[in-house]
């Protein structure tokens, strides 16, 4: 059934909608974001900021896998296309690890060809997110590794602060929709034009 679901995320679209209250992991939960467009790690670090979450960055596969090593974050957000070692490798690599072999992880692509190759393997994530992507998809994803029990769930009604190293401009210039930088774009095959 849970693939169903994550199926049907992929193809139907963002007209997801929760009822009740809203399920959060708690505050501070170190959350790793790994992306090699600096857009992308931006707007996630801001949104899951607001939320109150402990925003860790890393631009490819050799940083996210030192800095999961060192930092031991709960969650991770994982490109599949990285320069150098690929998100597939960086997943396979953490799955291995004892420290990190249970941290979940949400595998993210805007890349066609890489999204069609994770459904095909299932590589051992716990969830997809196809870029681009708003708010509401990403604490989808958070509610759902928390109400199957990967995540802990918030009990603090306590409200986040801005991140320590951030101004209040450069936080207000973040847009609130991660789309990839445009280098970082699939182009179009020469018979889609």
């Amino acid at each position: 059934m849970a693939g169903f679901a994550l199926f049907k995320r992929l193809v139907g679209g963002n007209d997801r909608r929760h009822s009740g209250p809203r399920v959060r992991a708690p505050v501070a939960t170190r959350v790793l974001v790994v992306d090699d467009s600096a857009t992308i790690r931006a707007v996630l670090g801001k949104m899951l900021a607001q939320d109150g979450y402990e925003v860790l960055k890393a631009a490819d596969g050799e940083a996210a896998l030192a800095m999961a090593r060192s930092e031991q974050p709960a969650l991770v957000f994982l490109d599949i296309v990285l320069p150098g070692m690929s998100g597939f490798e960086v997943l396979r690599t953490l799955r291995r690890e004892a420290a990190t072999q249970h941290v979940p992880i949400v595998m993210i692509s805007g890349n066609v060809q890489a999204t069609e190759q994770f459904y095909v393997q299932r590589y051992g994530a716990d969830d997809f997110m196809k870029k681009p992507f708003g708010r509401e998809e990403v604490f989808e994803r958070i509610r759902q590794l928390v109400l199957a029990g990967r995540l802990p769930g918030r009990t603090s009604t306590a409200e986040p602060e801005l991140p320590q190293d951030v101004s209040q401009a450069e936080w207000d210039a973040i847009p609130d929709i991660a789309m990839p930088d445009e280098a970082h774009m699939t182009p179009p095959k020469p018979d889609d034009q």
